[in-house]
């Protein structure tokens, strides 16, 4: 199983974190962004929580809660093939395969995923792009992570309600222009948001992104945080991305796996 562990051709092996994580992604396909460090960041789990992951890509949220929480149950899903032989190879690498499942399955198809009500969170970073909406990238990884191809919003919150247990926490980022959309579809499926932040490339600019948790059957009742600023004006990380930088790095470390 080492061999599996070294980067193929067309491979990268990324430390982040400060080293705490090893990441094996491919260097022209799919490869994690920031969004998915703001979501591991905003999600708040508690110790033994059941984590499920859909639209795991190479697993990084996933690993990075099973690790800085400590939960209970962690299962990572995908669609796509290879990279839910990345992300499994990923679990390995950073000794975590008595932690985390990872599993090929279709958010549409929920009933296929796992036994219903059987986790207390859920996060989702969902393709942003309608199917007809811009350029469709040529590497298909991308286009599958960054267009409607092969499930919507709706269809993450639908999986998400199936397999959370009542008032379960989903947590989601998308972009400020679906919002609207987002919060909407959340109600749709009886899921009330209690939670959210808008994320700003730096201060004076619009919001780019929503962070939000909602809780499955919960009572009204919405918290909106301050705004989060990515980039000071002059350029570089601002404080407080800095401090989530360190925070994300901050999980006990595990023995050897």
């Amino acid at each position: 199983m080492d061999g599996e562990l070294n980067p193929r051709d067309g491979e990268t092996v990324d430390e982040i974190l400060g080293g705490r994580l090893r990441i094996i992604q491919k260097k022209r396909g799919y490869r994690f962004s920031l969004d998915a460090l703001l979501l591991a960041h905003f999600a708040a789990l508690q110790e033994g929580d059941d984590l499920i992951d859909l639209g795991t890509g190479g697993g990084i949220i996933a690993l990075i809660l099973a690790q800085r929480v400590r939960c209970g149950r962690v299962l990572g899903i995908d669609i796509q093939d290879e990279l839910v032989a990345i992300a499994k190879r990923n679990v390995v690498l950073n000794g975590l395969a008595g932690q985390i499942e990872i599993r090929r399955g279709d958010v549409r198809r929920p009933e296929f995923l796992c036994e219903p009500q059987s986790f207390s969170a859920a996060v989702f970073n969902p393709p942003y792009r309608r199917l007809r909406s811009g350029r469709m990238n040529p590497d298909p990884e991308k286009a599958v992570a960054r267009h409607e191809i092969a499930g919507t919003a709706a269809d993450f919150l639908a999986a998400a309600v199936y397999a959370l247990r009542p008032e379960g926490r989903v947590y989601a980022i998308y972009p400020t222009t679906r919002m609207v959309q987002l919060l909407a579809r959340m109600r749709d499926f009886r899921i009330e948001s209690k939670r959210l932040r808008l994320v700003h490339s730096r201060p004076g600019g619009s919001g780019e992104f929503v962070l939000v948790e909602g809780v499955k059957e919960g009572r009204e009742g919405l918290k909106v945080l301050p705004p989060l600023f990515i980039h000071e004006e002059q350029g570089g990380y601002t404080s407080e991305m800095a401090e989530i930088f360190r925070s994300l790095s901050a999980f006990p470390a595990r023995g050897g796996g």
